[in-house]
């Protein structure tokens, strides 16, 4: 028996095993708490007229705004290795003040502060 039958055969027999043990062995014991939908911290049996504040959205959408700038710069290590490197600085260095402004901007119009 080769190598990779051996492999497929050990790791088909170790997937079966892992899932008759995961069926078999939970115990099904749910109560009220566990059955009940979970909505966020909202009451999802309550009215669902209940206003939420816009502050928490526009931190939300702050925070997506600046943790993408991780995407933006996770190729600059890769950057350096090109023939000319100063037009990928130059790039990055660009978003990051773009960004730097934006922050900022938005620090001066007390949209980073969560109660007024």
């Amino acid at each position: 028996m080769n190598l990779i039958t051996a492999m497929i055969i050990i790791a088909a027999a170790l997937s079966i095993i892992l899932a008759t043990v995961a069926f078999w062995l939970p115990q099904m014991n749910p109560d009220t708490e566990k059955l009940s939908p979970y909505e966020c911290g909202f009451d999802p049996l309550g009215s669902a007229r209940l206003p939420f504040s816009l502050r928490f959205f526009l931190v939300a959408i702050l925070f997506l705004l600046f943790d993408l700038e991780i995407a933006l710069l996770l190729p600059l290590p890769w950057g350096d290795q090109l023939h000319n490197p100063t037009g990928t600085l130059f790039w990055a260095t660009a978003v990051l003040i773009l960004l730097t402004l934006g922050l900022i901007y938005e620090w001066i119009q007390g949209g980073l502060e969560w109660a007024e």
